[in-house]
């Protein structure tokens, strides 16, 4: 029995879709530009969910679907937190947790040349961006936006990196801030780094307060607003008496 879609392209949003289930009526959105994310695919004019999660939107019209889960599907434009594991002569070979190592082309930084290729030792932590993502085929990176600028993009130094799921990793890096990283920011100085394929780099001054947010951010998946909320004060009391 063949799923209806929805009357309107944000009634489903916020709430759980299975696999079959089609979300959008592309007949009904005339004159507007799609962006598909993971969990979704066209068929014909119709957008169906291909894996088990939440719908979510961002403005002006990207639609995924949100799931917890550990392995990672790269898409164009992810932000993503890859390992060098091998250097080549035109690229890097790097591990984002995909079902494939990915590539970054040795010219794919602001201003690249071969003059100035960097050197990223094996083991490096780097902060990238999708530019391609074909089945069948090696994902490939930049290190600049997409405006070719190196914004955020690039090596990250010292810190620690944990791994977590790409729901979580979703919801740390959703807008207006999430309970966890705003109780956080407004007592602890930290710089951190979100890929959405489930890694996160946390550095800070003081290796008790790297402790701290990584703990509370890796605690939060499973907790309410308010329950982040009086977790993170839990441990910034903890943190209070080991000093």
């Amino acid at each position: 029995m063949e799923n209806k879609p929805s009357g309107s392209p944000t009634s489903l949003v916020d709430q759980l879709v299975v696999p079959g289930d089609v979300v959008l009526d592309l007949n009904s959105m005339t004159n507007q530009t799609i962006k598909l994310g993971g969990g979704l695919r066209q068929d014909c004019d119709a957008i169906a969910v291909t894996k088990a999660g939440k719908l979510r939107c961002t403005k002006p019209n990207k639609y995924w679907v949100e799931s917890s889960q550990k392995r990672y599907e790269p898409h164009p434009g992810d932000s993503v937190l890859g390992i060098v594991v091998d250097s080549k002569a035109d690229n890097f070979l790097v591990d984002i947790k995909g079902p494939a190592l990915a590539y970054l082309p040795v010219l794919a930084f602001e201003g690249g040349t071969r003059r100035n290729i960097p050197k990223f030792e094996v083991g490096t932590l780097i902060y990238v961006r999708v530019v391609k993502a074909n089945p069948g085929m090696n994902p490939e990176l930049s290190c600049t936006d997409a405006s070719g600028k190196a914004a955020e993009f690039g090596q990250l130094k010292d810190g620690y990196m944990f791994e977590s799921s790409t729901g979580l990793s979703r919801t740390l890096l959703s807008s207006p801030t999430c309970p966890v990283l705003d109780a956080l920011g407004k007592k602890l100085s930290f710089e951190i780094a979100v890929g959405l394929n489930g890694r996160v780099w946390v550095n800070a001054t003081s290796p008790s307060t790297v402790i701290v947010v990584a703990n509370a951010i890796m605690n939060s998946e499973s907790l309410s607003a308010v329950q982040q909320r009086i977790m993170v004060e839990k441990l910034l009391q903890n943190l209070k008496l080991s000093t």
